[in-house]
């Protein structure tokens, strides 16, 4: 997926709120729109160099999208629209393995409560898909959620009950290059962990993927190991 404008670099200050965010652009303090709602206290501290993409809108009090996040010199991508956006042009041409034989039926697919990102067909079923987005990563090893998330476990609950009527899958998009294996963060979110190995004991399918990150865009990455 690549980038709509060219990058803006910034110094990190501070986040009043989850949405918004305080840099500095040529030295001059600018406020900005944070696309995720996450904690990212690892990412966002006062000092990060951090990238910001314009944006022209009569609507919007904020002229940046904060994108990317210089953490010890990888590229983060924090934007948690990014993943959906990658994953919709991957399965669109064949480069996600798993669902190489599936096309896209439809995007935000109500089902029961909850509204999953992806409902997918092949000449052999349907298939639920629902997209995750990761940025924490501890020793190698990548982490969701960063924040406790009851959204997430009705999400995966959903996905079970979706087995019925085919495959169901959640996808876990890394964020950044530097993840050697991925496991639901326990410590933070105790319940989702256990809602995800209970979910993928059903059937539901787990993937993790990291990404490939520099000025130009977010591109899919390899994928890497699973510890439920």
């Amino acid at each position: 997926m690549r980038f709509s404008g060219r990058l803006v670099p910034a110094v990190f200050q501070s986040r009043p709120n989850r949405f918004l965010g305080v840099v500095l652009v040529d030295g001059v303090e600018t406020p900005c729109f944070i696309p995720n709602p996450g904690r990212m206290k690892e990412l966002l501290y006062h000092g990060a160099r951090v990238y910001l993409i314009p944006v022209q809108s009569d609507t919007r009090k904020t002229q940046y999208n904060l994108t990317l996040v210089d953490h010890q010199g990888t590229l983060v991508s924090v934007d948690s629209n990014v993943p959906n956006k990658l994953v919709h042009e991957a399965v669109d041409r064949g480069n996600i393995e798993p669902f190489k034989d599936f096309r896209i039926k439809k995007a935000e697919y109500t089902f029961g409560e909850s509204r999953l990102d992806f409902l997918l067909e092949s000449d052999s079923g349907k298939l639920f898909l629902e997209v995750k987005s990761c940025t924490l990563i501890r020793d190698g090893v990548a982490l969701f959620p960063d924040a406790p998330t009851k959204r997430g476990s009705r999400h995966l609950l959903t996905l079970t009950r979706g087995l019925t009527q085919g495959r169901s899958a959640v996808f876990f998009l890394i964020q950044r290059p530097d993840a050697n294996s991925f496991r639901p963060n326990t410590e933070t979110a105790p319940d989702f962990a256990a809602n995800l190995k209970e979910a993928n004991r059903k059937g539901v399918e787990v993937y993790a993927y990291s990404s490939r990150v520099d000025f130009d865009g977010v591109f899919l990455g390899s994928r890497v190991p699973i510890d439920l």
